[in-house]
């Protein structure tokens, strides 16, 4: 969209029937990395591990806890679904500069989103089309950071980059909902668009490793 900046923000992974601790066990050990304790979303009622890539991006693996906010929240009854269902790709997740022509271009009102690191320190961002994902999970949805760009989720990342995602659903879709052509407005983002078999959304994500490409 003119004049609002864009790109691939992170990855969101549901926890399967196994728990957030051995999903991001198997995972880590097919990237051969290891996730962090990203702490816990009191807005939504979910907790997460945290891997950070190179290029300001992460991968997310997240779990819905038992919490009242899991039940009204959008992302925290997103979270639940997908776990329930086998856990396995939930979406994927653009930054925006602004987020406020979003919400006048969708009309739709973004919410304030938060969550609590390991050592209490506090992440802030707004965050916009859940509901969205929810109804078409092909579709990613908004966050305007409102931290210290310093405290981005992806400090520290280096050696594994997300090389690739592949999606199953109709890239005309996604171009309308992010206001522009996907390859145009999200810079060195491969995206292998695939027919749906099914629901659509995020069937596998590839990853350039210090091993080599590893498909997930």
């Amino acid at each position: 969209m003119q004049g609002t900046t864009m790109q691939l923000d992170h990855l969101a992974f549901a926890a399967g029937p196994e728990g957030l601790d051995e999903t991001t066990r198997r995972l880590g050990g097919q990237l051969g990395a290891r996730f962090v304790d990203g702490g816990f979303h009191p807005r939504f009622g979910t907790q997460n591990r945290i891997l950070p890539l190179a290029g300001g991006q992460y991968l997310e693996v997240v779990e819905v806890l038992d919490h009242p906010a899991a039940e009204k929240a959008p992302f925290g009854q997103a979270v639940r679904a997908r776990s329930e269902d086998g856990g396995g790709w939930l979406g994927w997740v653009v930054s925006v500069s602004d987020v406020a022509p979003f919400e006048q271009r969708l009309g739709r009102t973004a919410v304030d989103g938060s969550r609590f690191t390991p050592d209490n320190h506090q992440l802030r961002w707004r965050q916009l089309g859940v509901k969205g994902l929810q109804s078409d999970p092909q579709l990613p949805f908004f966050v305007q950071w409102l931290s210290d760009p310093a405290s981005h989720p992806s400090a520290g990342g280096g050696d594994i980059a997300l090389s690739k995602l592949e999606i199953a659903g109709d890239h005309d879709r996604v171009d309308e909902w992010l206001g522009g052509k996907a390859n145009l407005v999200l810079d060195h983002l491969d995206i292998e668009w695939v027919a749906p078999n099914g629901q659509p959304g995020i069937v596998a994500a590839v990853f350039a490793t210090p091993n080599g490409l590893v498909r997930l």
